[in-house]
């Protein structure tokens, strides 16, 4: 469903890219974890899949539709929660997401139905009417994972999706990710917590310094680095030791 193809971007003209000839496929139906170093170009590569950024070179397609040259077609499939989610702090949680379903076209009859569903499941069905300038960092991070989710999209994109997050609403997220990708869907997330990665992933990409180290599974980076002992944390630092920061 989303291919990256040989992507690079450069902030600076002369300056090393941020994120070098990156190519990747990731199919329908699976948990994507994309890890790496800080600087090492994850939240990059996330601006352009979401179109925030545009690459210098190579394309960056959601079922062959360009984020680019078709951009609205290509984002009315996405779901995205940024690191640090941003709202019109004055609005209630309602009032949000009923402007989120304004935008993508949502009915009346469905986003109350979803609304509903997605917040009880996130515990947030009493703070809705509360404007958000009151929410804790953790109830801002359940109200854009809602937003995200409240239009269906075919992809979710996370980056750090459980920073601020008590073990309950982490727990609901991890399954939340699971439920989404069993229907068809996929979702790709960058996180710094390697045992959240080997718990979830069907497949991660490790990137540093701008290019990628590894893509595959799990056991496949244990047999790669001979030891299928090893933890997921074991093996990252492993490979990417040395890599500094950009």
């Amino acid at each position: 469903m989303i291919e990256i193809t040989n992507v690079t971007k450069t902030y600076t003209k002369g300056t090393k890219p941020a994120v070098q000839d990156l190519t990747l496929t990731i199919p329908d139906g699976k948990i994507f974890g994309f890890l790496g170093p800080n600087g090492a170009g994850k939240s990059t590569t996330i601006k352009m899949l979401v179109g925030i950024l545009a690459p210098d070179q190579g394309s960056i397609t959601f079922d062959k539709l360009d984020i680019v040259s078709e951009s609205l077609a290509a984002k009315r499939m996405i779901g995205y929660v940024p690191d640090e989610p941003r709202f019109y702090e004055k609005m209630t949680g309602r009032r949000h997401i009923q402007f989120i379903c304004d935008i993508y076209g949502v009915s009346d009859s469905e986003r109350d139905e979803r609304l509903t569903d997605l917040a009880t499941r996130f515990s947030l069905v009493k703070a809705l009417d509360d404007e958000i300038s009151s929410y804790s960092h953790g109830m801002k991070q359940k109200l854009g994972v809602i937003a995200a989710l409240i239009h269906r999209p075919k992809i979710l994109i996370l980056d750090e999706p459980m920073v601020g997050l008590d073990p309950k609403a982490s727990f609901l997220l991890k399954e939340t990710m699971r439920d989404y990708c069993r229907e068809g869907n996929m979702v790709f997330f960058s996180t710094h917590v390697m045992e959240v990665a080997q718990e979830l992933c069907d497949n991660i990409g490790i990137i540093a310094q701008g290019s990628l180290l590894f893509f595959g599974t799990v056991k496949e980076l244990q047999g790669k680095r001979g030891d299928q002992d090893k933890t997921l944390e074991h093996l990252f630092l492993e490979l990417t030791e040395g890599a500094s920061s950009l």
